[in-house]
């Protein structure tokens, strides 16, 4: 028992002071609690009040400028949020780099520190792009001030410079010097570091097209051999989405009406030294048209004529290029019957079981709106005229927002302006607008150094002096001095689009050649004028008049002899030519109703005879078609090619006047080493023909080989025959080949384009030929630009 109440009493004792204690705590708590609550209001409801305030530290800010940008006015109350706000908006005038608020009694003290001013601004490590290209794009300015913030933006814009051209690699650091009197020289250190190629594009999602067809139509290349003079195989964020919008035209095109680029992703390749870019499609089902129908929704119009001007088909692969010239055909026309304010809406059904799109052209009638004027900015060179003119609409025609969006297309075609951007907006009522066009002019003028190689030729330079947009007027001038080892030609070419105002255009060529024959024992000096007039009939054909002078000497070489024929025709001298040309073309091949096929038929007259000593006529004609086959893989072209020369002069043709076949008419043979040869004294003279006509087949197609090579093979075969010597001075020659007989050959080609232009290696055989003919196995010919 006495252990229990021992215990007992203990535990009384425990329990009061543990009473004592937490009474304590709880007041303390409490003391403090109330403490910290009150403080901060009590800190929250300090004011102050200033009767003066004091700047100090500015140099080019007046301090009563420094004092109504903190909005405290002297003998008002301020609390301490406003004088936290007025200390913002110092920091946030962008001017001063650190700032101080400090209350002294009655008095408040700003202390201030400006951020310098910039004496000069300068560029470190760069090579690739000049000191003012970055200038003109960074914002800081010399004697501005300097902000940290603006010299970030500023070396974000740089690198952005060199990321557009392939750099994404390349860093840019801001630096300052400090000067005397608060300035300082601003310096950007540039490492520009290597161009980030692709090296390899792939496709995810496309089962009609190859890769290798889609590859060729991107803006985009793959990185190839000469990829350190090619700039086109460099990463480039803006490509990449014009490449999209490319490949949406070409599927289109082609009636894929569902295809859509799902993703284009860049990713690094495993040594970060490069980029694979895939894309994924889908392609989607081909559509062709269906029924193609015509209706008026305008009382008293019949849609029968509007229905005949129609080209497309049933069948015909569907393009919303066929379908847009379309309405332009039939609107075209409703202006031609004086039908205003004529509409032409496509209204399109489609049919999923057959794959047809058919395609209704309604005949409504638009809103009765006027063109009120067309203002023009921006042209500072170009005369207004010059795009007026590509407007078929003017002040006071009804308005057609077709005619205006076709007319900005054709401003940007001229290729006179970096930017056009052609708008609408209401004019003086709302019955009318205003199309404004914005133009920001480009240089037009170049100069091209070339460099060509031929066999028959050798090597040579050309120079060309090119300006596109003469004075402003829209005219073409340009000089092209061009000379290899056995061909010299000095041309002056000037061009006007539209002549008089109209869709005319006026070309003139003078020129001087002297080209010494690598076919025969004599030179030839010429002397041209030929001026042209060329008129378009059609959407694909046009018509040609051309006027053409020449004076033209056949000269013996040095320490040289020829044969009689030649002799005979050198023995003429210097003769003249004056004939009066007609000719017609007519070309689909871009814009026919099938983008993988179209033709070329040319045909021209010219009569010799009004003045001058020659007189002829001389005809000529050439037919190409062409189509791409295999999903586009294989290209396969026919050509026919004819002459005739009727020579009616009482006096003997020559050999410069006749037809003479090259290498880039008939593969195979040397420069004139086909048709009528002349062997008296020894020689073998190619004398030309009267009569020729070649045909030519051949095909172009992959060779399996990596891309990026370049590399493309063919295989052509070519017939022809040069032949007839009427009125041509045969005595004391010993002629051979005047009847003409069929030459046979057939050649593979392989087609290597590079950074320096496309060149072309055929190897032939001569299937069937004379034993007098002058066979070439092999023929190179590089063309370049740089």
């Amino acid at each position: 028992m006495t252990d229990r109440r021992g215990a007992g009493t203990s535990c009384g004792g425990n329990t009061l002071h543990g009473h004592i204690l937490w009474r304590a705590a709880a007041i303390f708590f409490l003391f403090f609690a109330t403490v910290f609550l009150i403080a901060p209001a009590a800190a929250q409801a300090q004011t102050y009040t200033f009767n003066s305030v004091q700047v100090e530290g500015n140099q080019r800010i007046e301090s009563s400028t420094i004092i109504a940008r903190t909005g405290i006015v002297r003998g008002q109350q301020v609390t301490a949020g406003q004088l936290n706000d007025a200390y913002q908006r110092l920091l946030d005038s962008g001017v001063f780099e650190t700032v101080e608020l400090t209350p002294r009694g009655g008095t408040l003290v700003i202390s201030v520190t400006e951020y310098p001013t910039i004496s000069r601004i300068s560029f470190e490590g760069n090579r690739r792009v000049k000191d003012d290209v970055l200038q003109d794009a960074i914002g800081s300015e010399s004697r501005r001030v300097f902000t940290p913030e603006q010299a970030e933006k500023d070396a974000n814009l740089i690198a952005e410079i060199y990321s557009a051209q392939g750099r994404v690699a390349a860093t840019v650091v801001p630096r300052i010097i400090r000067r005397n009197d608060n300035r300082v020289d601003l310096v950007f250190e540039i490492a520009e570091g290597d161009t980030i190629e692709i090296e390899r594009i792939s496709f995810v999602g496309n089962r009609v097209y190859s890769d290798r067809r889609l590859r060729r139509i991107l803006d985009t290349k793959q990185a190839g051999l000469l990829r350190a003079f090619v700039r086109s195989d460099t990463f480039i964020a803006d490509r990449i989405e014009f490449d999209k919008q490319v490949l949406r035209d070409f599927y289109l095109s082609r009636g894929y009406i569902d295809f859509r680029v799902n993703s284009a992703n860049v990713e690094f390749t495993r040594e970060r030294d490069a980029f694979f870019l895939v894309m994924d499609v889908t392609e989607g089902q081909q559509f062709s048209f269906g029924n193609i129908t015509t209706v008026s929704e305008i009382p008293g119009v019949d849609p029968a004529p509007f229905q005949e001007a129609l080209k497309i088909k049933r069948g015909v692969v569907y393009s919303p290029s066929l379908v847009e010239n379309s309405i332009a055909r039939q609107e075209r026309l409703g202006i031609k019957q004086g039908i205003d304010f004529l509409r032409v809406e496509p209204r399109v059904t489609r049919n999923d079981r057959d794959l047809t799109l058919d395609v209704e052209f309604a005949l409504v009638k638009g809103p009765r709106i006027f063109v009120e004027r067309i203002d023009i900015e921006g042209n500072t060179t170009t005369l207004d005229q010059v795009i007026r003119r590509q407007f078929t609409t003017v002040e006071g025609d009804p308005f057609n927002p077709r005619e205006i969006r076709q007319s900005a297309e054709r401003i940007r075609a001229l290729g006179f302006f970096s930017t056009a951007d052609v708008q609408t907006r209401e004019g003086s009522s709302p019955s009318q607008v205003i199309v404004d066009v914005d133009v920001e002019e480009q240089p037009t003028g170049s100069l091209s150094l070339g460099g060509s190689y031929s066999v028959s030729d050798g090597f040579g330079i050309a120079i060309g002096l090119q300006e596109r947009n003469f004075l402003g007027r829209g005219q073409s001038l340009g000089l092209t001095l061009s000379t290899a080892q056995d061909s010299e030609q000095y041309v002056l070419s000037f061009g006007e689009p539209h002549l008089l105002g109209r869709d005319l255009r006026f070309d003139l060529d003078l020129g001087l050649s002297n080209q010494n024959s690598s076919f025969a024992t004599y030179d030839v000096k010429r002397a041209f004028f030929s001026p042209s007039l060329t008129y378009a009939i059609g959407e694909q054909s046009s018509i040609q008049l051309r006027y053409n002078w020449e004076d033209s000497e056949m000269e013996a070489r040095d320490n040289s002899t020829s044969g009689a024929v030649i002799s005979s025709e050198i023995a003429q001298g210097k003769r003249s030519t004056s004939s009066l040309g007609l000719s017609y073309t007519f070309d689909s091949r871009r814009s026919g109703l099938n983008p993988n096929a179209g033709v070329l038929f040319e045909i021209g007259v010219d009569a010799a005879g009004l003045g001058g000593d020659n007189e002829f006529i001389k005809t000529t004609a050439r037919s190409i078609a062409q189509t791409r086959v295999w999903n586009e893989e294989v290209t396969l072209r026919a050509s026919l090619e004819l002459g005739a020369l009727s020579w009616t002069g009482d006096d003997f043709s020559r050999t410069i006047d006749r037809f003479v076949l090259g290498p880039n008419t008939f593969r195979g043979f040397e420069p004139a080493g086909i048709g009528p040869r002349d062997r008296s004294g020894g020689r073998d003279d190619a004398i030309g023909g009267n009569y020729y006509y070649v045909a030519r087949l051949e095909a172009e197609f992959p060779l399996g080989l990596p891309e990026e090579l370049g590399l493309r093979g063919g295989l052509f075969y070519d017939v022809g025959n040069l032949y007839d010597l009427s009125n041509v001075n045969t005595a004391g020659g010993t002629i051979l080949g005047e009847d003409g007989s069929l030459r046979h050959v057939i050649g593979f080609s392989l087609l290597w384009t590079t950074g320096f232009g496309p060149l072309r290696f055929n190897f032939s055989k001569a299937l069937k030929k004379e034993e007098f003919d002058q066979e070439q196995n092999f023929d190179l010919t590089i063309q370049a630009r740089f």
